[in-house]
């Protein structure tokens, strides 16, 4: 009913930047949150940045600083602006959504959908 594609990830050299997007499509009629989490190998998901409808974005330590979100809600997108990659940043990043999502005949449910990651490579 709605899904998530994420894009932007690959190989870029420490020091370097990268721009991640995901874009929400299917029956939406409002996104009330959308995150950006990362995976790297044997280790946990974890968040990296977020921004709720009507609120600040949110940010891991490590992302502070160097990572900004972004929303454009006329498009349903979400980016995430990466700078100063370094190798501690490897990961599959995926992109997570609340989405409030219109039923037929009427009315509507939220549902949580994640995107199926893009991979960030960052050389040591």
């Amino acid at each position: 009913q709605v899904d998530l594609v994420e894009s932007g990830g690959g190989l870029v050299q420490a020091g370097g930047s990268l721009s991640l997007s995901c874009a929400a499509s299917g029956s939406i009629f409002s996104i009330d949150e959308m995150d950006w989490y990362r995976q790297a190998p044997g280790k946990q998901r974890e968040l990296v940045a977020g921004i709720k409808t009507g609120s600040t974005p949110y940010y891991s330590d490590s992302a502070l600083g160097r990572f900004t979100i972004s929303r454009d809600n006329a498009k349903n997108t979400v980016s995430l602006q990466m700078n100063s990659l370094n190798a501690e940043d490897t990961a599959v990043y995926y992109c997570y959504a609340k989405v409030k999502a219109t039923m037929w005949p009427s009315g509507y449910r939220y549902l949580e959908v994640w995107g199926q990651g893009t991979l960030v490579t960052v050389p040591s």
